[in-house]
């Protein structure tokens, strides 16, 4: 899971720098009055979006699978755990109704 977000980060960082250059240089425009910076985070966003979404598909998928056996194994810990607490209230119950 770490790994996905460190390319997806490093490929939005990519993407800024790319949009900075091409800002700065001219060939894109720049934002209105003060909001350049504003500007050329969006534009980032928007492109490294897609690529991450084609370019990452099986590093998302590898971390789909890593979520999933971990929140099967949680609920497999809750089951427990409730099953441990029912049988604990009827031990309780019969030494109660015993008494």
């Amino acid at each position: 899971m770490l790994r996905y977000t460190l390319m997806r980060l490093g490929i939005f960082v990519g993407c800024l720098v790319v949009v900075w250059g091409l800002v700065y240089s001219g060939l894109a425009p720049r934002g209105l009055g003060d909001s350049n910076g504003l500007w050329i985070v969006t534009l980032a966003l928007l492109l490294s979006a897609p690529i991450s979404f084609i370019v990452l598909r099986k590093e998302r998928d590898r971390a789909s699978v890593q979520i999933v056996h971990r929140v099967d194994r949680m609920k497999a810990n809750m089951e427990a755990n409730r099953s441990q607490e029912d049988s604990a209230d009827d031990t309780s119950r019969a030494q109660g109704q015993a008494s």
